[in-house]
């Protein structure tokens, strides 16, 4: 007899930590793997960020932090949310969290009963699906297309929306496409969304900055959207600081109250000396970023250009973030080396055992015909990691 709860045999193993996992193990084994499979950016952090978390030591912030945050943070992010993005906060609207991933945990867990949709145009990040299930509701999927950047039409958004949806989770730029939503997009997403009155959005821009579109657009800037948005941060991917663990919303404030309750009882505040850090991250002008964007840009077109040269992989040219995603559909159904493909996981785990190059199969985030590359690592290493993959599928 299993003593595990339901809730725990019934959640999935996040595919990119298992992913990851298995290439340290067969590295371990002496084996040359090219782990292209977290989406961890390869930069230290930043030394004035750093400064500021040993100037913090020094002043011995090592107590308990407020649960929502130290209130100059909150004032610093407010700051950043109007610099960057036109949006409106008061610090009683944001919450600090361990990370953005528990940002999104609190989020499901505050607004969402059982039954409760959340449509999740796809491919979305891989612990949205689960995040949502196991606060009791129930994902929808909408499929996009490489042809259509991976992006939903406002069309296929009105087609699902029942009576019981309740929320939009969406991710630009995104992670695992790369794709962008662009103004007028959300604008005409927004149509939809606001005739429908008891429906939230998730706007997850972890992204934001690793963008090289030109442009970016928070969708609660667009009017009447404010109040309708839970918007969520952090400093993790554009200011390389993943192992700081710090992410936070800005939100309705009764959603904002909400989720400090929740945190209240679960995890309290986030670590001290992190965020202290972190109000000289969001302060920063986002140009001392640039030499990581630009890095990520050259390599963007770098892998796409490599890929274009492999038949059988059809690619898009992603605006953001630092993944591709490519269309490897065209292999299933055929023996490569003497394996039958029959699908994404296949080929994800052939690359693996022929190429000893590491990705992360498209079905962990909703679309089955494609696989993640992470391009977080040096053009080096994905010169070579596409070299092989190229002789592998000879």
């Amino acid at each position: 007899m299993n003593p595990l709860s339901d809730r725990i045999n019934n959640l999935a193993v996040s595919q990119t930590l298992a992913m990851a996992a298995l290439a340290r193990e067969l590295k371990a084994q002496g084996k040359d793997i090219i782990s292209l499979s977290l989406g961890e950016p390869d930069f230290n952090t930043p030394e004035f960020i750093k400064e500021a978390a040993k100037k913090a030591i020094d002043e011995n912030y090592s107590t308990y932090t407020p649960v929502e945050g130290y209130l100059d943070l909150k004032e610093a992010i407010c700051r950043k949310f109007k610099r960057d993005n036109n949006l409106d906060y008061k610090p009683s609207q944001i919450v600090v969290s361990t990370g953005a991933k528990q940002s999104l945990y609190n989020i499901a867990q505050v607004m969402l009963n059982d039954g409760d949709e959340v449509i999740l145009p796809a491919p979305y990040w891989v612990s949205y699906y689960e995040i949502i299930k196991l606060s009791g509701g129930v994902p929808i999927e909408v499929p996009t297309s490489i042809e259509n950047d991976f992006k939903i039409t406002p069309e296929q958004l009105e087609a699902v929306i029942t009576p019981k949806t309740k929320m939009i989770w969406y991710s630009s730029p995104c992670n695992p496409s790369g794709s962008v939503y662009n103004r007028e997009e959300l604008e005409a997403l927004s149509k939809v969304i606001l005739k429908h009155e008891n429906i939230y959005v998730v706007s997850d821009e972890i992204y934001e900055h690793i963008n090289f579109s030109g442009t970016f657009c928070s969708i609660g800037s667009i009017p009447g959207m404010l109040d309708r948005t839970i918007t969520v941060n952090g400093v993790a991917k554009a200011f390389a600081m993943t192992g700081w663990r710090i992410g936070y919303i800005g939100a309705p404030e009764f959603i904002a109250k909400a989720c400090t309750k929740i945190q209240g009882q679960v995890t309290s505040g986030a670590n001290s000396i992190a965020q202290r850090a972190t109000i000289a991250a969001v302060d920063a002008d986002p140009k001392v970023l640039n030499y990581m964007v630009e890095a990520f840009h050259k390599r963007r077109d770098l892998v796409v250009g490599l890929i274009k040269e492999i038949p059988g992989l059809k690619i898009n040219v992603p605006e953001g973030a630092f993944y591709v995603f490519p269309d490897v559909s065209s292999f299933f159904g055929k023996t490569l080396r003497g394996q039958f493909i029959k699908d994404a996981t296949d080929f994800s785990m052939f690359l693996l055992a022929e190429a000893n190059v590491a990705t992360v199969t498209g079905d962990a985030f909703g679309n089955p015909n494609c696989i993640r590359f992470s391009y977080a690592t040096s053009e080096e290493l994905l010169i070579e990691a596409l070299r092989r993959i190229k002789e592998a599928l000879k």
